[in-house]
Order: C-alpha cells, then sequence, then structure tokens
C-alpha cells in the first residue's frame, strides 16, 4: 500500500544494544568468587577466603581471553569487568584482611584499632582508583608496563600472605602490624606511578626452548604441594620488581648524565 502524499514514515524502533554473554559469564563468575571470598571472612574461613579470591584472579584472566577469541569485546564488558573486579580485588581482600588481622589491632588500643579498619578502607579506595585509572589510559599507555601495582597483583600479596600465615599457625593477633604494613604498602603501591610488567607484550612462539619443560614441571610440582608459599614468593617478587626497576633506571639515567658531564668537561 502507497504512502499518501503528505505522510511521514514512522521513525524505526530504537534497538537497545545487547551484552556477550560467554565473556560476562566469566565475569560474573569472578565476582562470585569475590563475593564468597567475603563471606567466608565473616565467617572466619579465612584460607577459604584467600582461596577464593585467587580463583577470581584466574577468572579475570580468563574472561578477557574469551572476549578477544570470540570476537565479543564490547564498552558495557569493560566497565562491567571493572567493577567486578572492585568486589573481587578491591572490597574481598581488604575484608579477609581487616576480618584476619587489622581488627586484633583493637586489642593494643583504641588508636591502633581505628587505624586498622581505616587502613582495609585506604586499600579498597586505592584499589578503585587504581581501576578508574586504568580505565581511562587504555589505548594512550605502553601496554608493556602497568602504571602502578595492578588491583589483581595486589590482591594476590594480601591473600598468599593471609594464607601463608594460616598454613605456618601463625594468627591474625601476632601479625596484626605485619598485615597492617603490607596492606598500606600495596595500597600505596596501587596509586603510585611506578611501572610494572604487563606480560601482554611478550612475543608468542608455537616453540619455546626445552629449558622451560622442567621450569613448568617444577612451578606446577610448587603449586600442587605448596601452593601458598609458591604463590607468596612469587606475587613477593613481582611487587618488588617495580621499586627496584625504577631505582635501576634512575641509577642508569644518573651515570649517564654524570658520563655526558664528563665528557662535556674533557
Amino acid at each position: 500500500m502507497s504512502e499518501s502524499p503528505g505522510s511521514r514514515p514512522e521513525p524505526p524502533v530504537p534497538r537497545h544494544p545487547g551484552i556477550y554473554l560467554l565473556p560476562n559469564l566469566f565475569t560474573t563468575a569472578g565476582m562470585l568468587a569475590g563475593y564468597f571470598a567475603i563471606v567466608s571472612a565473616f565467617a572466619g574461613r579465612y584460607t577459604e577466603g584467600a582461596i577464593a579470591v585467587f580463583v577470581a584472579g584466574l577468572l579475570d584472566g580468563i574472561d578477557g581471553r574469551v572476549a578477544r577469541l570470540t570476537n565479543t569485546q564490547s564498552d558495557f564488558g569493560v566497565q562491567y569487568d571493572s567493577l567486578a573486579d572492585l568486589v573481587s580485588f578491591g572490597l574481598a581482600p581488604s575484608l579477609v584482611m581487616y576480618s584476619w588481622a587489622l581488627r586484633e589491632l583493637n586489642a593494643y588500643g583504641t588508636t591502633l584499632g581505628k587505624i586498622g579498619w581505616a587502613a582495609a578502607f585506604v586499600y579498597a579506595a586505592c584499589a578503585a582508583m587504581r581501576l578508574a585509572r586504568f580505565n581511562t589510559q587504555i589505548g594512550v599507555i605502553d601496554k608493556r608496563y602497568f602504571q602502578g601495582l595492578a588491583s589483581p597483583a595486589a590482591a594476590a600479596l594480601l591473600m598468599s600472605f593471609v594464607w601463608t600465615m594460616s598454613k605456618l599457625g601463625v594468627a591474625g593477633f601476632e601479625a596484626a602490624f605485619v598485615a597492617l604494613g603490607v596492606t598500606l604498602v600495596a595500597a600505596i603501591l596501587m596509586v603510585s606511578r611506578i611501572r610494572y610488567w604487563s606480560f601482554k607484550a611478550m612475543p608468542g612462539s608455537d616453540r619455546v626452548p626445552f629449558i622451560w619443560a622442567p621450569v613448568a614441571m617444577a612451578i606446577i610440582a610448587l603449586l600442587v604441594v605448596h601452593p601458598q608459599y609458591f604463590l607468596f614468593g612469587i606475587t613477593a617478587i613481582y611487587v618488588l620488581s617495580g621499586p627496584v626497576m625504577t631505582l635501576w633506571g634512575l641509577r642508569q639515567r644518573r651515570n649517564q648524565r654524570d658520563s655526558k658531564r664528563s665528557a662535556d668537561g674533557s
């Protein structure tokens, strides 16, 4: 049926953008693991809470890769992933650490008790700022590096510390002051400008040197036999690598300036 001369075509019905199910399922599962960690902390099951945060970290690494492999990346996924990360790597670690050790500072006085919960909040706030800064720098900074300690790495430091101390039979009361230091250091490093390797731009190859075979087997064996010690050790090394690289770079630049001055003065 033809339109009358004065009629106007009806405007198209707006289509609401959908979401990609598969990668967001992994994101949701990661957030569930973070939520479980919080519930475990309230129930006094600190080792379970720490392990749950590591599970969240594993799922966080999977969801992005699934989105890239299936070509289902979206702005919604980016924002949803950040909110899930805030739960899993911001709120969950801070509450596990507070419930396990930081609240025990109350035994040393009201002031230290307040410092304990304030430190837990500062960690969560720094994780939120770290995630917000990361979102604003996507596509701008060098992909080889993170600016500041990534929130999953900070969470891994706190949770591997809790897991290791629990395995050694060290109570939160006994480790309260060390836990306070670990929490604040992780928080400061997240919002710092110290560079860390991101491992996102490592060259890929179908073939690797033979030496990596026994190394991989040793890593698997350590993860099976003593996962808490291995995770704490490797996380601590990574956390220290940022300041060490920064100091090394400053020293190299200072040596170059001194060499240039010597050359100009000769």
